[in-house]
Formats: structure tokens, sequence, C-alpha cells
């Protein structure tokens, strides 16, 4: 079942919301769809220079990521990146 846009907005919001309740002990959240490659390399484990332009290049060719595990289709990206 999709959820509608505006439902899974306010979900996201909520999620985001709370963890900055955390503190500086909570991960970074990055967005896999907007995030440039110097933001990506930064903000996640595993993912170097190469690998966040690779990224980047995926998602100009084939457009957004549908999920997390869609990252698996980048060159360089395999099941170690993805469980890190």
């Amino acid at each position: 079942m999709k959820l509608p846009v505006w439902l899974q907005s306010l979900f996201l919001s909520l999620v985001l919301i709370s963890g900055f309740a955390f503190g500086a002990d909570a991960p970074a959240t990055v967005n896999i769809n907007s995030a440039d490659a110097q933001t990506l390399a930064e903000s996640l484990i595993g993912v170097g220079e190469v690998r966040a332009r690779e990224i980047v290049k995926w998602r100009e060719a084939h457009g957004a990521f549908s999920s997390v595990e869609q990252l698996a289709d980048v060159k360089g990206v395999g099941a170690v990146v993805l469980q890190k």
C-alpha cells in the first residue's frame, strides 16, 4: 500500500525532528536523492569521493532512488557498503 505524499512527508519530518532530539549521539542523515558528491562522501560510511560521484552519476542517469537498497545498482556499491 502506497501512502499519500503528504503522509510520507509528515512521517519523514517527524523522524528527522525526533533525530535532532537525541543531539550529537544521533547519526546524521543524508538525502541520497539530493546530496552532492562531497556531502555523500563525507556522510556515508564506506563511500569515498569516487563512489559518491558514481552515486550522483547514476542518479542523474536513472532518476531518484526509490530505496536505499537501490544503491546496490551503482557501480562500486555492494552489500558491504549498504550494510554500513
